[in-house]
């Protein structure tokens, strides 16, 4: 059998069991001591009756058998009244109460010390409690059987009414108790349904994030929703942004490269220069959109930079052998970033290998760590650029100097990976004179669990 889907439904079916049980168990427990407190005080009045008979029993002057006064608290007197007494002498001589007749009750147990209490049929066939005991009365040369036996019938429905009240009012408290448990389920489940409609509400459209007060264990899932939705909607945006960016980029050199290629004699040269524009549009904005693909769908791992720094200064040394340059890397070697490591060898790639394009004899790359910030600075001592041309080197396709070999997006492309993951891209001049890049990340970038 399948579990209820309903998480009320199933608490509430366990807290109704469990009450069940802890009801049914005390209501075994309860019951059976009150039973047990009747019986002993029927019990008692009986050992009271019969000690009334013991004190009333004598030995006439002849030596008979003689009841002075019936034990007072029963009926002895009216027959079959359910109240009878019995004494019975030594040589088997009886005597009885009115209420027997002509009935004697059930042959003695002799031979017993104390009171004996024993259930015994009666007269009409009806159940009797019997108490019974040995006496030796006054002068008498042998002890006389002394009996008093009571009907159960009313004792037995006194029982039967203290079980049936018992078990309804546990009943009716059971019924309360899972009722209860059932109202607080619903209303310690309120917070999830709020939570349930305000994201329907989201998924409207007609609500921007939850932004609810939720209990504190909930206030985490809410806070994760929410971050959720937030980061869901910039990826969005950056989508349409990327989107509406190449259509912007792609308007002008696909009118270039229409007038270039239209009328008598093509223009072949300016064909191919704005066919290359446009795989350098291309180019950047799939790289753009495929960097935030991968930062918004999954967690990244822990990267050192300083080591990624020097895996491609090894790589650049090899390829840029002949022009002896030197690149230096520096820095904390304990310094941790949470971002992917292809973003993270592509901005530094771009930055480095840009250094190296301008630089005259040194590049230098130094990796700290400071307030939850990673900063990685990579200068070099080349002719440096203006403060209106470092605003200028940050964007798309700009290139100032067209004697450099490169498409303009190296610095665009550092700086988009780094908004990207949270950070930021500055230019300044170096020590040397020259360009000095700084690239600040967070040590936990957007898209790192933690």
């Amino acid at each position: 059998m399948r579990p209820p889907r309903s998480l009320a439904l199933r608490l509430g079916l366990a807290a109704g069991l469990w009450v069940a049980a802890g009801l049914g168990a005390a209501s075994w427990f309860v019951t059976g001591i009150a039973l047990r407190q009747v019986e002993a005080a029927f019990d008692a009045r009986h050992e009271g009756l019969l000690d009334a008979a013991v004190a009333a029993t004598a030995l006439d002057a002849a030596g008979r058998i003689v009841v002075a006064r019936a034990p007072a608290g029963a009926d002895f007197e009216r027959p079959f009244s359910g109240a009878y007494w019995q004494v019975t002498a030594s040589d088997g001589a009886v005597a009885t109460s009115r209420s027997l007749w002509d009935q004697a009750l059930a042959p003695a147990s002799a031979g017993h010390a104390g009171v004996l209490l024993r259930d015994t049929p009666g007269p009409r066939g009806e159940r009797l409690r019997l108490a019974e005991r040995d006496v030796m009365l006054p002068g008498a040369a042998a002890p006389a059987h002394v009996a008093v036996a009571l009907s159960r019938g009313a004792t037995e429905a006194e029982i039967a009414r203290l079980r049936t009240v018992l078990l309804a009012a546990f009943a009716v408290l059971g019924i309360g108790l899972v009722g209860g448990v059932v109202a607080t389920v619903v209303a310690g489940l309120a917070p999830l349904r709020r939570i349930r409609r305000a994201l329907a509400e989201v998924r409207a459209g007609t609500r921007e994030r939850l932004a609810l007060d939720a209990p504190s264990e909930l206030a985490p899932l809410v806070s994760e929703v929410d971050a959720l939705i937030a980061g869901n909607r910039a990826t969005v945006e950056r989508a349409r942004t990327h989107v509406g960016n190449l259509a912007h980029a792609l308007k002008t050199p696909l009118a270039v490269l229409r007038n270039a290629l239209e009328g008598g004699a093509p223009d072949v040269a300016a064909a191919r220069a704005q066919a290359a524009a446009l795989e350098r549009l291309v180019h950047h904005h799939l790289a753009r959109a495929r960097t935030a693909a991968r930062v918004a769908a999954s967690a990244a791992p822990t990267v050192a930079p300083l080591a990624v720094a020097e895996e491609v200064a090894s790589a650049l040394r090899r390829l840029l052998g002949e022009r002896g340059i030197v690149i230096a890397v520096a820095g904390d070697a304990a310094a941790r970033l949470r971002v992917d490591p292809q973003d993270l060898t592509e901005m530094l790639g771009n930055l480095m290998e840009n250094a190296c394009k301008w630089a005259r004899r040194r590049v230098e790359v130094s990796v700290a760590m400071a307030d939850g910030v990673v900063v990685i600075g990579v200068g070099d001592d080349g002719p440096g650029l203006a403060a209106e041309q470092r605003e200028a080197a940050l964007r798309r396709g700009t290139r100032l100097d067209e004697a450099i070999p490169g498409t303009g997006l190296g610095l665009a492309i550092v700086a988009d990976l780094a908004e990207i993951h949270g950070g930021v891209l500055e230019l300044g001049p170096s020590a040397a004179g020259g360009l000095a890049a700084t690239l600040r990340l967070p040590v936990l970038a957007r898209g790192a669990d933690g």
